[in-house]
């Protein structure tokens, strides 16, 4: 009998998820691969529903209360796990606060479908989350569950405050979320590509048929562009400007050691061969860091930057003994140059950084003033000039002579133009944090 009603409380289940799937999916069609990349099984203890990526995890008598109170709660609740998925929250570790973490992974997924016009999830938001969701919309452009995340460990929430954001917003059950290092675990690195792949596909179906689907809701859209832009290396951009030289070091591999060891044994402390003084090796030299100091750059944010320049600058092998970099601070004229020769003068200058400036935004002065310095030959062999901006700038006619990135920093997924001449990064405020 016990065996019986289980076989039957499945049935019921997986017909409760079939229908809540078919009804979502004849509203957004671009979310039907998603939907069957999750196969059901039973899990009693489950809280409502939960996944870990690969099975959607429900417990049938759970699941069949909510379907009877109201059909929306499960739809909604099915959609919020799917999404968790497409925006790979599920497999990004956040060592500083998971519990913050998963918060606001709800948060922003709640936020998304109340955004929804469409009959099959909606649902009337509480007063407390209009008030909420209007916070957010004051704060960011999209409120993604990073962003979330960054605000509300600055919030430094007492646990009464944090009890009513999860009594509100906590939907679905992470406890199933897979713990594990994908760096280590290959399993977790499949998972995450094959949700990537899913990602792109619904962004690309959305985008074909946006004309078409004139209810998609652009949060959405928005969201997904920015969960599968293109992810900067920022330390692997930087070392684009590397230059071959030189240095003072032995080569040991480049000379054959059994000669070297024969030489001794025959002559006592004569080698046949010795290794190299010198040795080739691609590393940064010159470089111009340029800051724009307008008013829409913060020295915050600034800061981070230099800090990720100097992480990367420090590494063992990244830069040569000796080094000439400027650090240029500009807005609609040059405002500072500081001359930093060694890693010890940089972190100095970070410790005592100000940002000088605060009037409009013009690139020119700058490789005016950097031309000028190759000239007075206080560039020997700049490799290249790399501009921290957020900003729109009138830009040079004429291509300079050496390689030029600008970077932008952008709240929200937005392209910036730049000449055909000129490399471009586009990175947000959380690419910039130091692990």
């Amino acid at each position: 009998m016990a065996e019986d009603r289980e076989i039957q409380l499945q049935k019921i289940g997986e017909a409760i998820l079939t229908q809540a799937r078919s009804e979502m999916c004849l509203y957004m069609r671009f979310l039907n691969l998603s939907f069957s990349s999750l196969r059901y099984e039973i899990r009693p203890g489950t809280k409502f529903l939960g996944t870990d990526g690969t099975l959607l995890y429900y417990d049938p008598e759970v699941l069949t209360d909510c379907f009877k109170s109201n059909p929306v709660f499960v739809n909604r609740t099915y959609l919020h796990v799917v999404l968790h998925c497409i925006f790979r929250h599920l497999l990004k570790p956040h060592s500083k606060n998971k519990e913050i973490w998963d918060l606001a992974c709800d948060i922003a997924m709640e936020y998304l479908i109340d955004g929804m016009n469409y009959r099959c999830v909606r649902y009337p938001a509480s007063r407390f989350r209009l008030v909420f969701y209007e916070n957010l919309r004051n704060k960011f452009m999209i409120p993604t569950a990073e962003k979330i995340f960054g605000l509300l460990l600055e919030l430094d929430m007492t646990a009464r405050e944090r009890e009513q954001l999860e009594f509100e917003f906590r939907k679905d059950d992470h406890s199933l979320w897979p713990d594990g290092d994908k760096r280590t675990n290959p399993d977790m690195e499949a998972l995450e590509q094959k949700w990537k792949d899913i990602s792109e596909k619904m962004q690309t179906e959305m985008e074909t048929f946006a004309n078409e689907e004139t209810d998609n809701p652009d949060t959405l859209t928005e969201q997904v562009r920015i969960e599968n832009r293109k992810k900067y290396d920022y330390g692997r951009f930087l070392k684009k400007f590397a230059v071959i030289r030189e240095e003072p070091v032995p080569d040991t591999d480049s000379y054959d050691t059994v000669l070297y060891t024969y030489g001794l044994q025959l002559y006592g402390n004569l080698p046949l061969i010795e290794p190299l003084e010198t040795r080739e090796a691609k590393k940064i030299e010159e470089i111009a860091i340029a800051i724009d100091t307008s008013l829409s750059c913060s020295g915050e944010l600034v800061r981070k930057f230099l800090e990720q320049t100097y992480s990367i600058l420090k590494e063992t092998g990244s830069y040569f003994r000796k080094i000439n970099i400027h650090i240029i601070q500009c807005d609609e004229r040059i405002r500072s140059d500081r001359k930093i020769t060694s890693q010890e003068e940089l972190r100095e200058y970070m410790d005592h950084f100000e940002l000088i400036g605060n009037g409009g935004t013009d690139f020119r002065p700058v490789f005016d003033y950097v031309n000028r310095l190759i000239k007075q030959n206080v560039f020997r062999s700049l490799r290249g000039l790399i501009y921290f901006t957020d900003g729109q700038g009138v830009f040079p006619k004429v291509k300079p002579s050496y390689d030029t990135a600008f970077v932008f920093l952008r709240e929200n997924y937005e392209d910036a133009y730049v000449p055909p001449w000129a490399m471009k990064l586009i990175i947000e405020p959380e690419d910039l944090e130091l692990v």
